[in-house]
């Protein structure tokens, strides 16, 4: 079990819409990530068969019994500047986030809603995204097989007998192309604590199966594949790994596992796209790391502000050896997290055996506002704990 301390403090709360991308949220403990969706491309936009797009398309989601859902994020887009309105399973669902992203004279867009409720709600079954019509708009976009549309919902869940893990949402609308060969994404507030099992979800649209020149996704320099649905030269290809399907045209829901391409210690993972000629729009990443950690306990004794006018925080915490077997080994991290986001990791410096002890006074310089609310968290195994001040 997990324990995890929080304290409550006064910060204020910024908000930031930007292409590039970032990260959207982050879940630490018994988690994991799914993601279902759909095209609403006939077809793939490269076969010329003629110029015509649908409305709507429908989806299943199936989670098993025990599955809990925590969180769930609804992606559209498209050709054209954008439809901000559409209707899930008939309720109207209004874009709370754009993205553009603009390719020589031409536009597209991505859209974005939180639907958790929706979600929670309607739970396993049949999804559909309808009144998403593009088709005033398409006609401008087939001549040079750009013409697509769809949808993605990316679904969060706990259950207990999960591993506890970190799920990381990024998001944003960044693109590569053939005057444009190689985009770079770094992605950061990880906490590589071991990486078994450890995969990365991609959402990403326009990527044709008959465009294979040069398209290569790299993680940390290594390149990675799906061999049955994903080969390393074409990885965005109209492929749901999620499900097998082979025509998702004009987008890609996959998963990669990148147990092999991380080490213990990572914060952060270096993605790189290559393309030679395909136009690939990169909308969401998903991160599943395993965060279990070592069996220590955990007190925290004082959180104070050194200054109220600055953004430092002074944290007192005991990490002792309460109620396990052995020897607490040497370098044994506990994880601080800043409003659910990872923030750094501390290092027992020496070996606790059974009923030993040792004391942190450490120093936290974060950006937070003493105006207004923060969550000050530190983790590790065996037991849970809340306290709020």
């Amino acid at each position: 079990m997990t324990r995890y301390i929080s304290i409550l403090l006064m910060t204020c709360t910024f908000t930031i819409f930007a292409q590039d991308i970032s990260l959207l949220n982050q879940l630490n403990g018994p988690y994991d990530f799914t993601i279902i969706g759909n095209t609403l491309n006939p077809f793939e936009n490269e076969s010329a068969i003629s110029c015509s797009i649908n409305t709507s398309s429908s989806a299943n989601l199936s989670l098993d019994t025990n599955d809990v859902i925590e969180k769930a994020y609804l992606y559209w887009a498209g050709s054209g500047d954008g439809d901000t309105i559409i209707t899930l399973n008939n309720q109207t669902i209004i874009a709370e986030r754009n993205f553009t992203n603009n390719f020589f004279s031409i536009s597209f867009f991505a859209c974005f809603a939180y639907i958790t409720s929706i979600i929670q709600t309607q739970a396993n079954g049949t999804y559909t995204v309808s009144d998403l019509d593009l088709n005033p708009i398409i006609s401008n976009y087939c001549s040079n097989g750009t013409n697509f549309g769809g949808w993605a919902i990316v679904i969060i869940f706990k259950n207990e007998d999960l591993l506890l893990n970190q799920i990381n949402i990024y998001d944003g609308l960044e693109s590569v192309y053939q005057q444009n060969p190689e985009l770079n994404i770094s992605i950061s507030n990880l906490n590589v604590v071991d990486n078994t099992n450890a995969k990365i979800g991609f959402l990403a649209w326009e990527g044709d199966a008959a465009l294979a020149v040069n398209e290569t996704l790299q993680i940390n320099g290594n390149i990675i594949s799906n061999p049955s649905l994903n080969p390393p030269t074409n990885v965005f290809n109209g492929t749901n790994s999620f499900t097998n399907a082979t025509d998702l045209y004009n987008m890609d829901l996959d998963f990669y596992n990148i147990e092999n391409f991380i080490q213990i210690g990572d914060t952060q993972a270096d993605i790189t796209l290559t393309s030679g000629q395909d136009f690939v729009m990169v909308n969401t990443i998903v991160t599943k790391l395993n965060s279990q950690l070592p069996d220590a306990t955990i007190t925290v004794n004082q959180v104070a502000q050194q200054n109220c006018l600055e953004q430092i925080l002074a944290i007192n915490f005991k990490v002792f050896n309460e109620s396990g077997t052995g020897i607490l080994p040497i370098n044994t991290p506990i994880s601080l997290y800043v409003n659910d986001v990872y923030t750094t990791t501390y290092f027992t410096n020496l070996a606790l055996e059974i009923g030993g002890s040792l004391t942190f006074n450490e120093v936290v310089n974060e950006n937070f506002n003493p105006s207004e609310i923060i969550n000050i968290r530190l983790q590790e195994m065996m037991t849970e704990q809340a306290m709020q001040l």
